[in-house]
């Protein structure tokens, strides 16, 4: 289809060794404090640079955290999984869920397929201002 959106998801397994800083993300969500409307996941909020996490790299935020050594995060509570991430020893192993957006018949570039709402609004602004001076300029010859 002509501009449809394909998504998919990409699972990937992560093992972190925690260091000085810990293992270097926070995260949002569980049963209790919903992150994403209608969905009780676990998501990465933010990446510490110097956390095993940011070191690392692959870790990204908007990550969906699926399970923590084994342990499925699915139907927890936010504190939980705080505690889960606690007593989770120095190696901890993620199962992570990466959101990949496509759009099909579109550009296949690594570029940004989305606009953000001050572009948007800034391109609004300078074509009603452009349709004003054409407004005028077809008022004064009229």
């Amino acid at each position: 289809m002509n501009g449809s959106l394909d998504t998919s998801f990409k699972v990937e397994t992560i093992r972190l060794k925690r260091g000085p800083a810990g293992l270097g993300f926070n995260i949002v969500g569980g049963v209790d404090q919903q992150y994403v409307y209608n969905d009780s996941g676990v998501y990465v909020s933010k990446i510490k640079e110097d956390g095993a996490a940011g070191q690392d790299g692959r870790l990204q935020e908007g990550d969906k955290i699926l399970s923590i050594n084994g342990a499925v995060l699915e139907g927890r509570t936010h504190k939980a999984v705080v505690e889960l991430f606690r007593t989770a020893g120095e190696e901890v192993e993620l199962l992570i869920q990466k959101k990949e957006s496509h759009h099909m018949n579109g550009s296949t570039g690594s570029e940004s397929e989305h606009q953000s709402p001050a572009s948007i609004l800034g391109l609004l602004a300078v074509l009603t201002g452009a349709a004003a001076i054409l407004f005028y300029i077809y008022r004064r010859r009229a």
